[in-house]
């Protein structure tokens, strides 16, 4: 006869624990996409509130995928790129910089950035690791 120590029952019985893949699952994935949704909105609210021009909202919003180029020299210089122009960083650095001197402009691109990292990440593309294109801390592999 075999008895079970109770460490033993409570590992069988214990609520499964995600491995620490870097991977965002269930509600953090949830919150982050919904943090990608407020920044966005933000970013574009504060763009009209500054009374900015959409044209040139439009014509730079999609500039970052730019970066997905960089994948034509390798998966490790395609993740960096992509993640150097999709990591909020740099552009509140930028806007920091353009309300410090007065320059209008980059505050404008910074907003213009924030709106484009907070849509991507509001559908659930995130960084990059440098594994593979669909690696990312929000989707792992698709």
């Amino acid at each position: 006869m075999t008895y079970a120590l109770p460490i033993e029952r409570m590992r069988t019985s214990a609520p499964r624990i995600e491995s620490a893949t870097g991977t965002a699952t269930g509600g953090v994935k949830i919150l982050l996409r919904a943090e990608g949704l407020a920044l966005l909105a933000a970013a574009t609210a504060a763009y009209a509130h500054w009374g900015f021009s959409w044209l040139l909202f439009a014509a730079l919003f999609l500039a970052p995928d730019l970066s997905f180029l960089a994948y034509f020299l390798g998966p490790r210089t395609g993740a960096a790129a992509y993640n150097l122009v999709h990591s909020t960083i740099v552009p509140i650095a930028l806007g920091g910089l353009g309300l410090a001197l007065g320059a209008p402009l980059a505050v404008a691109i910074a907003l213009i950035a924030l709106a484009h990292i907070g849509f991507d990440r509001a559908l659930g593309y995130g960084l990059k690791y440098s594994a593979g294109f669909n690696d990312t801390h929000l989707s792992g592999r698709n």
